[in-house]
C-alpha cells in the first residue's frame, strides 16, 4: 500500500528503509528552519533600515560599511538570538503538515515506534544546537566587534561614564578610589590608591587628578602625595606630577553597553573572574550571559522534543491549532527566561539557576507531551 505522496507503508520495507525516512524528516526540519529564519531576517532588515536610515544619513555612514560591517554581521547575531524559537516553530509547522497528510499515522502503524521516529528530530536539533553553541560562544563575538564599532560611530553611544565614587580592587590587596571619571577626556578626579598587607595599610597614594596617556598607556598623576607605612613609622612624599604604569584600565572606570557581546566564552569567563576581584556589582550580568550561552543550545533540543510531541497528532483544527499552541509555548519560554534573568540581575537568584529554570520547566512539559503523543 502507498500513501498519496508515494511513501510505502508496508511494515517490512519501511523498517528496512528507515534511513530514507530519517533523511526525509531531517530535510523537512532543516529546510523549514532555513526558509523561516531567512524570511524573517529579510523582514527584520527591512524594518531595521527604515528605523535607522535617518542615523545613517545624518552621520554619513558609507554604504559599504552599512552592508558589510553592520548588516552582514547582524545576520548571525539575529539567527542565534532566535534560533530556539524558530526551531520550535519549524518543527511544529512541518510535523503538523505530516500529521495532516496522515504520514505520522502511516509511519506508526507500520510498526515503527514513536521513540524511533524521534531519532531524526534529535539528530537535526543536535546539529542546530552545536551550530548555535559555536555561533554564540566564538563566531558572533568576533563579528560583533565590527557591528558594535559601526553602531558606536554612526548609530548610538555605547560608552557611559559611571556614577560618582568608583571603588575597585585592581590586584590582591590593592584598592583604588576615583570620585568621578570623564571618559572623553580620559581624566579622573580625587584619586586614591591603597595597598594592604593582611588588612594592614602599608602604602597610600592620593592625587587631585589622574590622566591617561593613550599613546604609551601611562597614567599621569597630578598633585600627589605618597605615604609608606612601616609599623609606627611613616614616610611622606609630595610632588607635582608622577608618570607610572598602573594595573588599572580605563574600561574599569566607565561602562560599555553590553560589552560581553564581543567576548567569547573563555574571555567572558576570565572577565567574570576579574570583575569579582574588583568587586563590581554588575558581575551578575556577565554570569547570566555566560550561563545563557550554555543553556540556549539545550533549549533547542527541549523545544524540538516538545514540538514533535505536540504536533504529531492529527487534530480537527489542523496546523492552525498546533501553531497556535506552539507559539503560545514559545513565547511562554521567552517570558520565563526574561523573568528569571531579572530575578538573577536584581534579586538573589543564582545566575545558573536563572538560565536553566525555563529549560527544566519545559523539559517537564516535554515529558508530559511525549507520554500523551500518539504511539
Amino acid at each position: 500500500m502507498e500513501k498519496p505522496n508515494g511513501l510505502t507503508v508496508d511494515a517490512t520495507p519501511l523498517v528496512c528503509g528507515m534511513k530514507i525516512i530519517d533523511w526525509y524528516i531531517i530535510k523537512k526540519f532543516l529546510g523549514t528552519f532555513v526558509y523561516a529564519i531567512s524570511l524573517l531576517i529579510i523582514i527584520v532588515i527591512i524594518f531595521d533600515v527604515s528605523e535607522n536610515i535617518e542615523d545613517f544619513l545624518k552621520n554619513k555612514a558609507p554604504l559599504q560599511a552599512i552592508i558589510f560591517d553592520y548588516y552582514l554581521n547582524f545576520i548571525p547575531y539575529f539567527i542565534n538570538l532566535f534560533v530556539y524559537l524558530f526551531t520550535f516553530i519549524s518543527v511544529i509547522f512541518f510535523t503538523s503538515k505530516m500529521a495532516g497528510n496522515t504520514e505520522i499515522i502511516a509511519i506508526l502503524s507500520s510498526g515503527v515506534s514513536f521513540r524511533r521516529m524521534m531519532r531524526p528530530y534529535l539528530m537535526a536539533s543536535v546539529l542546530l544546537a552545536l551550530i548555535s553553541a559555536y555561533l554564540g560562544n566564538f563566531l558572533i563575538p568576533r563579528t560583533n566587534e565590527l557591528r558594535r564599532d559601526f553602531k558606536g560611530k554612526y548609530m548610538e553611544q555605547l560608552t557611559k561614564d559611571r556614577k560618582r565614587n568608583i571603588h575597585l580592587q585592581i590586584e590582591k590587596g590593592v584598592f583604588v578610589y576615583v570620585e568621578n571619571y570623564n571618559s572623553s577626556q580620559h581624566t579622573g578626579y580625587r584619586f586614591t590608591l591603597e595597598k594592604y598587607d593582611d588588612q594592614n595599610l602599608v602604602y597610600k597614594l592620593s592625587s587631585d587628578r589622574i590622566e591617561r596617556d593613550t599613546a604609551d598607556s601611562l597614567w599621569h598623576i597630578v598633585t600627589y602625595a605618597e605615604r609608606w607605612i612601616k609599623g609606627e613609622k611613616e614616610i611622606l612624599k609630595k610632588g607635582a606630577r608622577k608618570d607610572t604604569l598602573l594595573p588599572l584600565k580605563t574600561t574599569d572606570l566607565y561602562e560599555i553597553k553590553e560589552d560581553f557581546e564581543v567576548m567569547n566564552f573563555w574571555e567572558l569567563k576570565h572577565h567574570i573572574a576579574q570583575e569579582r576581584l574588583k568587586g563590581n556589582d554588575q558581575v551578575t550580568l556577565y554570569q547570566v550571559e555566560m550561563n545563557k550561552r550554555i543553556a540556549s543550545p539545550g533549549a533547542i533540543l527541549i523545544l524540538t522534543f516538545i514540538g514533535a510531541s505536540l504536533s504529531s497528532r492529527k487534530v480537527r483544527g489542523g496546523i492552525g491549532m498546533h501553531l497556535g499552541a506552539g507559539i503560545a509555548l514559545a513565547f511562554s519560554y521567552i517570558l520565563f527566561m526574561q523573568v528569571s534573568t531579572v530575578f538573577a540581575t536584581f534579586g538573589n537568584l543564582k545566575p545558573w539557576i536563572a538560565a536553566w529554570i525555563p529549560n527544566i520547566l519545559f523539559f517537564i512539559i516535554g515529558i508530559y507531551l511525549y507520554i500523551k503523543a500518539p504511539k
